[in-house]
């Protein structure tokens, strides 16, 4: 596995050090056979550590099969995959709903598995939604990203939007919930609002339709806490239509789409955007209407 990466303008002159280890985050171990096997090329050309990396340079990174050992999984079908976008390190796909991001058992086929045989190597999750939500998912094509991506999610710079449909009417055009939410002790499933034990959480939630007692609302996430968006809707009388968890009653399904994923690209420092459309959630808003 080899990776040729053109370094774009608006990063600063840096060591092949310091690019490696603080902006690839390419773990110690790696770096150590990296710099013994001279396994690093600028512009084609051998190195060592302390040269300098400038903008327009190509940087060519050779990893053995020991480095990254490949995972294996059971392939899944390639035909229910919708891409959005990708490229030679990422993909980003729309998954419908009542699909699982991932397995939990490894006979299980689950989208990550889809995703997988489309691309045609192992993919890599790098976060996940609720079997029941729809929406744009992002996965790594290959084990170099994913911790970079990994660092870009915990560092809130993936901006993830959500539409949801609940019931009631929004007073105010838009609010922020910050409710720790932790486990429910008495459903395994199930999360709940918990200010003492429980862990931080930020929803920022904008109002954009009103229904008749209902209201869509975009929801952006600024953590990334299991049924986040489904608590903290619900703790504040808010629940989404069609929740089979905390709202068990009205429509065909969980009224929570992804509808957007922006970031910028580590390696070439691009904005990405892109929007997911669900055919199911659409003709759920017009039973309401």
């Amino acid at each position: 596995m080899h990776f040729t990466i053109t370094i774009p303008q608006d990063l600063p002159e840096m060591t092949v050090k310091e690019l490696l280890e603080e902006h690839f985050l390419i773990p110690r171990k790696i770096r150590h056979f990296l710099r013994i096997k001279r396994h690093v090329l600028i512009n084609q050309a051998s190195i060592n550590w302390q040269s300098i990396v400038h903008p327009s340079d190509e940087i060519t990174l050779m990893f053995d099969k020991e480095d990254y050992p490949e995972k294996s999984i059971l392939m899944g079908k390639a035909d229910l995959v919708e891409e959005l976008y990708q490229d030679e390190h990422i993909i980003i796909v729309n998954k419908p709903e009542g699909m699982k991001t991932h397995a939990n058992e490894p006979t299980e086929l689950a989208l990550l598995n889809h995703v997988s045989a489309y691309v045609g190597n192992t993919c890599y999750v790098v976060h996940r939604l609720d079997k029941e939500t729809s929406g744009a998912v992002l996965f790594a094509k290959n084990p170099f990203i994913l911790p970079i991506l990994n660092r870009l999610l915990e560092d809130k710079n993936i901006s993830r939007e959500y539409w949801a449909l609940v019931q009631g009417t929004f007073l105010q055009k838009s609010q922020t919930y910050t409710d720790k939410i932790g486990r429910d002790r008495h459903d395994r499933r199930k999360r709940l609002v918990d200010n003492k034990n429980g862990r931080y959480a930020e929803t920022h939630v904008t109002r954009l339709k009103e229904f008749r007692n209902k209201t869509l609302v975009n929801c952006q996430l600024k953590t990334g806490r299991t049924h986040q968006i489904r608590v903290h809707l619900t703790h504040h009388g808010y629940p989404i239509i069609g929740d089979p968890l905390y709202n068990p009653q009205g429509a065909r399904r969980l009224m929570l789409h992804a509808h957007r994923l922006t970031f910028t690209h580590p390696f070439t420092l691009e904005k990405i955007s892109v929007e997911a459309f669900s055919e199911s959630f659409e003709e759920g808003l017009k039973e309401e209407n």
